[in-house]
């Protein structure tokens, strides 16, 4: 997108101007000094105030059903409330291991003065991300048009912290702010924001309307725009140039993608959807055959090997803050480790020398089952990053602690291995242990067996297993989200599968039925199972993800019962999100609440886009019960997505995946 400057945002004399100049937006920013006091502003809080949050199942909402701010959950409720009174709408979005969420929290919406001024002038939203992507998908998109708008330099992120007119039309946003001025360096304090915000609305009500308008109209086009308007021609060369595009981005020294010589402390986070496409080329007789293997193994490696896994206790963090996945931002999330494990898996049938990709597997697997697992047999969502206010103290470790722990022999070795014998790497006083080389030329060096190798490693990070669980855990997340369930039991099925492990396909078997059971209720499934209840309708990516989780079991397996269920899933998707005119499908059912816009995302990102999943699928649908409707099916939407394929097709690797299908 490239919106030219226009006179949009004329409110930018009440408010704009002077935050440009303030600078807003997300910011790099060390923990914060006074985090004791805070926790204790926490406790007295949750004995005063009780708001309507209180009555979620989100974990992130209830984290704030103590707050003073008067949260309402998004709503017909809060929604008439701001129409009736005529109030400007506060939307704030987050989710439970976001870790700036909590520090805004902590610093503004538990602050008594700036939440009597919201409570006063607006009609205040919460919303989980995970819990509601619809609403997450148009105000991250309506912040990105109004940055570029305003050219103020900033991204997007969370939390996202949204103004919105009475009608829910957005024309002021950001993300993170401190509470007052003055608080961060270079950034308008929270109070100060609401109170400007509050200033425009009262004295200029009518502008303020009129560029909510225009805005409005602008992410309109935006979502709209993602759609071709015409059909083209489906062509091999999109693999190509994806490759290629891929190859551009490519850290040919530390693997994955996005990275800058420049500025070695720019984020990178694994992208598995480019590594879904990798792999199937590395498979293929493709003249970039060796490129994408070389891409997939060099990154395979550097994340195993780095500080973005964990070497304690298995799984991997949500992302690096490095080039070098020397540390991780400390989160965990169901969705990378479901994709990882397939990838991880699929991969040691490439390189079957690789002893780290079936480790990194069977360790996965074990941090699954001890801290991600329903006793019903569903998986929750997400750990923290933070543990007592902190960042990372859950993970991190002291040398001392680590000589404390081990005896004299083990601390060498582990100290050697894990570059304990180098400077601290996390805030100058801890590290996050990681491999120096690879398992296979460590084992070289110290003239063992890989197998002898791993399995002294394996008694030691047992220990210092034992030792981390006795610390104050981070909070985990038990959403039981159908998408993310999906994504986890086709990595569990594909490790079952080419692994010869049992156990990893009855661990996927007991999660499908599980979701089957409870978050498939009268013909529809649902988006989240929280405390007992299954609510909100499904997405797209709810549907297309159980079903190639579906599918994958029953490739594991060969049972007729799975591919029974994956169809009868897929004619209830095709009913109710199926563009017709265009191929693909949309994000919302037909049926779903009317939103500022019916989105259409082609885009993979850190889970891959739900029409990407779904044209693999109807694939493998089509050739399993011979129905060429469903391959027609896919063919409208690789023709109905050319020009973005053709311009853009590293935005959507995975949509290439069944390109082969179609081309000579």
């Amino acid at each position: 997108m490239n919106l030219s400057r226009t006179s949009l945002i004329s409110v930018a004399t009440a408010f704009v101007v002077i935050f440009l100049a303030s600078g807003i937006g997300n910011f790099a920013i060390s923990q914060d000094p006074n985090e004791t006091d805070v926790e204790q502003k926490v406790e007295t809080s949750q004995a005063e105030h009780t708001n309507r949050l209180a009555g979620e199942t989100s974990p992130y909402l209830l984290l704030h059903a103590h707050n003073p701010v008067d949260w309402y959950p998004w709503g017909e409720e809060a929604l008439k409330k701001a129409r009736d009174e005529n109030k400007v709408i506060f939307l704030s979005i987050g989710y439970s291991s976001c870790h700036w969420c909590h520090v805004m929290e902590r610093e503004s919406f538990l602050d008594e003065q700036i939440a009597k001024f919201l409570n006063e002038n607006f009609v205040c939203i919460k919303v989980d991300r995970e819990e509601r992507p619809d609403i997450d998908s148009i105000y991250m998109t309506s912040l990105t048009v109004f940055n570029q708008l305003t050219r103020n330099g900033r991204g997007g992120g969370w939390p996202l912290t949204m103004f919105m007119t009475p009608e829910g039309k957005p024309f002021f946003g950001g993300t993170y702010f401190p509470a007052r001025d003055g608080d961060r360096e270079g950034s308008p304090g929270f109070l100060t924001v609401a109170e400007r915000v509050a200033q425009a609305w009262n004295r200029n009500r009518d502008r303020v309307k009129k560029d909510a308008d225009m805005l409005t109209k602008l992410v309109r086009n935006e979502l709209d725009g993602r759609r071709d308007q015409a059909a083209g021609e489906i062509k091999a060369s999109w693999v190509d140039d994806c490759v290629k595009g891929l190859n551009e981005r490519f850290d040919p020294q530390h693997g994955g993608f996005s990275f800058s010589e420049k500025d070695p402390q720019r984020p990178k986070f694994p992208e598995p959807s480019n590594l879904v496409l990798l792999m199937q080329v590395a498979n293929s007789e493709s003249d970039n055959q060796e490129v994408a293997k070389n891409m997939l193994e060099t990154s395979l490696d550097q994340m195993f090997q780095g500080g973005i896994y964990d070497h304690v206790g298995g799984g991997f963090h949500r992302y690096s803050v490095d080039r070098y996945w020397q540390i991780p931002h400390f989160e965990k999330m169901l969705y990378d480790n479901g994709q990882l494990m397939s990838l991880y898996a699929g991969a040691t049938e490439l390189f079957p020398e690789k002893a780290e990709y079936r480790q990194a597997c069977e360790e996965i697997y074990q941090f699954l089952k001890r801290e991600m697992t329903d006793e019903q047999g569903g998986f929750f969502s997400a750990l923290d990053a933070e543990s007592e206010g902190e960042e990372g103290k859950f993970y991190r470790w002291e040398k001392s602690e680590l000589e404390a722990a081990l005896t004299g022999e083990e601390f060498a070795l582990y100290e050697s291995v894990y570059r304990i014998d180098e400077a601290p790497n996390f805030e100058e006083k801890y590290y996050a242990p990681q491999l120096k080389q690879s398992l296979q030329q460590i084992a070289e060096a110290r003239n063992i067996a890989v197998a002898d190798l791993q399995s002294q490693l394996r008694s030691i990070n047992a220990k210092l297993l034992k030792l981390r669980e006795s610390r104050v855990r981070p909070l985990r997340d038990e959403k039981i989200l159908t998408s993310w369930n999906g994504l986890m039991i086709r990595g569990l099925a594909d490790a079952g599968r080419i692994l010869d492990n049992q156990e990893y396909i009855d661990t996927a078997t007991a999660a499908a039925n599980f979701i089957l059971e409870q978050s498939y209720v009268e013909g529809r499934l649902k988006r989240t199972y929280t405390a007992g209840q299954a609510r909100l309708n499904g997405y797209l990516d709810d549907y297309a993800f159980l079903i190639d989780g579906l599918l994958a079991l029953h490739e594991a397996t060969g049972d007729a019962k799975w591919l029974k269920q994956a169809d009868e899933l897929q004619k209830i998707q095709n009913e109710l999100y199926w563009d017709e005119e265009a191929g693909g499908f949309f994000f919302t059912s037909a049926d779903h609440e009317s939103l500022l816009a019916r989105a259409k995302n082609p885009n993979d990102g850190a889970v891959p886009a739900g029409n990407s999943v779904a044209m693999t699928n109807l694939m493998y649908l089509s050739q399993a019960l011979d129905n060429e409707d469903y391959k027609a099916m896919v063919k409208k939407s690789l023709q109905g997505t050319s020009s973005l394929l053709s311009d853009f097709p590293t935005i959507a690797p995975r949509l290439l995946v069944p390109v082969k299908e179609f081309v000579d």
